[in-house]
């Protein structure tokens, strides 16, 4: 089963994972007010639908007033959206995530799937983040490291450290990292995923990490 943005990063927030202050809306004319309880001067406003390349296709926006927020829910609310990840039907558009602005200073990918051989857990980042990962493995396979996790010690500290070397982490960042693995491995544990993804995973413009985005399958 997919979840939504908005559904992943709710279960983000339930492990201490750091996410942006938003509400979701089913109706154009909650907009203002979802606008004004976010507050702030600029949103962002996304389309959800179980699809990447949202971006590209005009389902993603930066708005400065609230009047641009309603006028992005009444386009796509009920419309199909088209992006490379789907076919040419698209997918229906029945909410809109809007969020506070987020200043980026760098992206990064992060994910994390089941590896059937060893039947573990396996993370995968990469310091190119907002891009097709197979393309960076293809073309980069530097920039991206595997991290398998043993079920019965979890997580480790070196290894928060060892992927934070190759995400090009500072000190400070590397702490709040050794932090964010764990829960994150305690979520898709504890929730039977099949895939978690984070793309991107950016540093803010204040040096911290910021889960921008959320992607998770849960196994049937």
């Amino acid at each position: 089963m997919n979840l939504h943005e908005f559904q992943g990063k709710a279960l983000f927030a339930e492990y201490n994972l750091p996410v942006s202050n938003g509400k979701v809306i089913y109706d154009a004319n909650d907009a203002l007010k979802a606008c004004r309880d976010i507050g702030g001067s600029k949103w962002v406003v996304k389309a959800q639908v179980h699809a990447g390349g949202r971006g590209k296709s005009g389902g993603v926006k930066l708005v400065d007033t609230p009047d641009d927020a309603i006028e992005f829910a009444k386009k796509w609310l009920g419309k199909r959206l088209v992006t490379y990840q789907t076919d040419a039907n698209g997918q229906l558009v029945s909410s809109i995530l809007i969020e506070e602005c987020t200043d980026i200073a760098d992206e990064l990918y992060l994910s994390a799937v089941v590896d059937r051989a060893s039947q573990r857990v396996v993370f995968i980042a990469s310091s190119e983040g907002g891009v097709n990962i197979e393309e960076v493995a293809k073309n980069s396979p530097e920039k991206v490291i595997y991290e398998s996790i043993d079920p019965l010690t979890g997580a480790q500290p070196f290894q928060a450290r060892k992927i934070s070397k190759v995400l090009g982490l500072n000190q400070s960042q590397t702490k709040q990292f050794s932090k964010i693995l764990p829960n994150l491995m305690k979520l898709f544990v504890n929730r039977d995923l099949s895939l978690l993804e984070i793309n991107p995973l950016v540093i803010t413009a204040g040096g911290n990490l910021h889960c921008l985005d959320a992607k998770i399958n849960i196994d049937s």
